[in-house]
């Protein structure tokens, strides 16, 4: 894939408030007069999270959504189920947990994620 589409995609996320999913950064990619292709916008996707350049997880539907990662770090999800806000944070009982978890049933190499959904403190007032 051209380094070049996947720099575009880097850059819509940069752009974009919250996580997005692939066929609204699509969008936004060729309203913009790029000539990229779905099936490019999800190999850059995966290519950017598989280096940890961006943040993806799945909505309450089971939609894969995307945002450009404020930490390189591992971390976790705090999101609106209104207006898609994301606070990372961090999860050290987690992170034990897991751990001990993988170690008890014999895995190893143990990875997980956790997102945490809710109402946002903004969104809440307009309820």
């Amino acid at each position: 894939m051209s380094t070049t589409r996947r720099e575009a995609v880097r850059q819509a996320l940069n752009a974009s408030a919250g996580f997005r999913s692939a066929q609204d950064l699509y969008a936004d990619l060729r309203a913009d007069g790029s000539k990229i292709g779905l099936t490019t916008v999800y190999r850059a996707l995966q290519a950017l999270s598989d280096s940890g350049e961006i943040d993806v997880l799945r909505t309450d539907d089971g939609e894969a959504v995307y945002r450009a990662c404020d930490s390189g770090s591992h971390h976790h999800h705090l999101v609106c189920r209104v207006c898609s806000t994301a606070v990372e944070v961090e999860g050290p009982t987690v992170e034990r947990w897991a751990a001990e978890m993988g170690e008890a049933h014999g895995f190893t190499d143990v990875t997980h994620s956790v997102e945490i959904f809710g109402t946002c403190a903004s969104c809440s007032r307009l309820s």
